[in-house]
Parts: C-alpha cells; structure tokens; sequence
C-alpha cells in the first residue's frame, strides 16, 4: 500500500487523477506503476517487464527505482508491505 509522497503532482495524480505536476504523457505509466505500488506486498512485485526494478543510488540507500520513460523514474522506499517517500524525477 502506498503511504507516503515525496512528490506533490505524482500524490495529486494518484489521489484524484490531476495531471497538472506530472508529464502528461506518462500518465498511462505512472498509473500503472502505482497501481502496482499500491497492491505490492514485496518489492520484488514491481519487478514486472519494462519497470526495470533496481536499487536507488547508494547515497540513497534504501530506495528503490522504476522507469517510467526515458530518464524519468519513480523512486520509493518499501518497508513492511509499504511504499513510501513515491518521488517522480528525471535524474540524468
């Protein structure tokens, strides 16, 4: 279950489907990667085809990535059956 954003539009997008602070051309994969989010009990449930579930930068330890497209990914930490901190960011 999601419990946390880092990131306002992506939170917005989620709660009300507002695509004002996300890309509106990835908002067909940032739902389904929240869905996912959502619904996942292990981190290894976002291990689907084209999510490319790996673990975050080392300085962020902890977190973990999905790509979205292009650059741009959503980041999150999983504990205990949860998502949280969900950041929407193009880090390249």
């Amino acid at each position: 279950m999601i419990k946390s954003f880092a990131h306002k539009g992506l939170e917005k997008f989620f709660y009300d489907g507002s695509k004002k602070g996300i890309q509106a051309k990835h908002a067909a994969k940032l739902a389904d990667i929240l869905d996912m989010l959502d619904a996942a009990v292990v981190v290894r449930d976002m291990d689907a085809p084209g999510m490319r579930l790996h673990p975050w930068h080392p300085k962020d330890q902890g977190f973990w990535s999905v790509d979205v497209n292009g650059p741009w990914r959503v980041i999150f930490r999983f504990q205990n059956g949860n998502a949280y901190d969900l950041d929407y960011q193009q880090p390249h």
